[in-house]
């Protein structure tokens, strides 16, 4: 039997929350963040769709080996840049700007030269540690550091400048505002001593909650899926459209008795005589496994619960207000309808590993609105 399993990607919807990148940073160039294969959705169709984006970026040269091999030719940046020389000439040859946040970097780019694949240099993003304190330079560092780059052959003008928000997505605005704060000083002093940067600061969360961090460019991520990148429920706000929706079907529909225990371990027993559905999906597909039971599930576009362990490659649902529900009716598991941020929740976990988790077996088909018009 072909499992059901699809995660169903909506060009449109991603189209739609690109424009919502646009509406809320007007006049910024934007960077769709598309690493770890564009968190699950499939890296090489997502960049396709975003052609308005002005760059790409990605966590690994491998990703920007598969964009380039199917002629994404736009910039894409490298975030954690490279650390020896082998990767310098790799990323040359992929024509990539690079991060740089440590001396190391600095040191691989001042033992290089201008040579056949160097061209003319390469971009270079210097990234200030503005308080998130994991990557970037302390601030009484970057002027240094910008003269060390500035003298690099290998590095090609401009040089840019870069953080990273820590807490945006968060209720407290205390500690952005003097991440933020401390970027611009910085900025500042480099502007006084004629060091000419233009600046990129925001996430998601300080596109769509923090205007005063949007720089010259924008570096949206979550949000391009659909969504929300703050703590808390998804009120559809920020009118961001879900992207992937995960859908399976049933495959057995069981009339089983009061007592009867479901599953693995027997964690969740009948209360009375009852149908239970068993869904073509688990958490080898990326279903979270400890998704509790009572995690909603939709069945022919209504939510029943979760019931029982979910397993590697099924799950059991609760049908008492299904009753009609036969094999082969429709199941989504998060997307259209429920919000990938409500599983996550659930099942103590966040929506970005859920997604980034679905599974290289669960096939990826693009859709366009309410078609169902193969896309990718």
């Amino acid at each position: 039997m072909t499992r059901p399993t699809r995660a169903l990607i909506d060009i449109s919807a991603l189209r739609h929350n690109f424009q919502q990148v646009r509406k809320a940073a007007p006049g910024c160039r934007v960077v769709a963040v598309v690493k770890a294969d564009a968190y699950g959705h499939g890296a090489v169709p997502v960049a396709r769709a975003l052609d308005d984006a002005d760059a790409f970026a990605v966590a690994r040269i491998d990703e920007a080996k598969v964009l380039r091999a199917q002629a994404v030719n736009k910039p894409i940046i490298l975030l954690p840049g490279v650390s020896t020389s082998d990767e310098l000439a790799e990323a040359a040859d992929l024509k990539l700007d690079l991060v740089v946040h440590h001396e190391c970097q600095v040191e691989v780019l001042e033992r290089a030269a201008l040579g056949e694949s160097l061209d003319d240099g390469l971009g270079v993003w210097l990234k200030v540690d503005s308080g998130m304190h994991r990557l970037g330079f302390a601030p009484g560092r970057v002027t240094a550091i910008w003269d060390r780059l500035e003298a690099c052959e290998a590095v090609a003008a401009p040089i840019r400048l870069m953080t990273h928000l820590a807490r945006a997505d968060e209720a407290d605005k205390t500690s952005t505002r003097a991440q933020i704060a401390c970027f611009q000083a910085v900025f500042q002093s480099c502007q006084a001593q004629s060091r000419q940067a233009q600046t990129s600061l925001a996430n998601s969360a300080g596109v769509l909650g923090w205007p005063e961090s949007h720089g010259d460019w924008v570096r949206p991520g979550i949000m391009l899926y659909g969504v929300s990148p703050f703590i808390g429920p998804h009120d559809g706000s920020y009118d961001l459209r879900p992207v992937m929706t995960l859908t399976s079907r049933l495959v057995a529909v069981n009339e089983l008795r009061k007592g009867d225990a479901i599953g693995y371990g027997g964690t969740w027993t009948c209360p009375e005589d009852m149908p239970v559905g068993v869904v073509s999906a688990g958490y080898a597909d990326g279903y979270p496994r400890h998704a509790p039971s009572g995690t909603p599930v939709l069945v022919n576009n209504a939510r029943v619960p979760l019931v029982g362990r979910v397993s590697m490659d099924m799950l059991s649902v609760d049908l008492r207000s299904q009753p009609t529900a036969r094999p082969g009716d429709p199941v989504i598991l998060w997307g259209r309808g429920l919000p990938v941020e409500e599983i996550a929740e659930r099942a103590g976990s966040i929506a970005y590993e859920l997604l980034s988790r679905v599974a290289p077996r669960v096939p990826r088909e693009g859709i366009d609105g309410d078609g169902d018009v193969a896309l990718v």
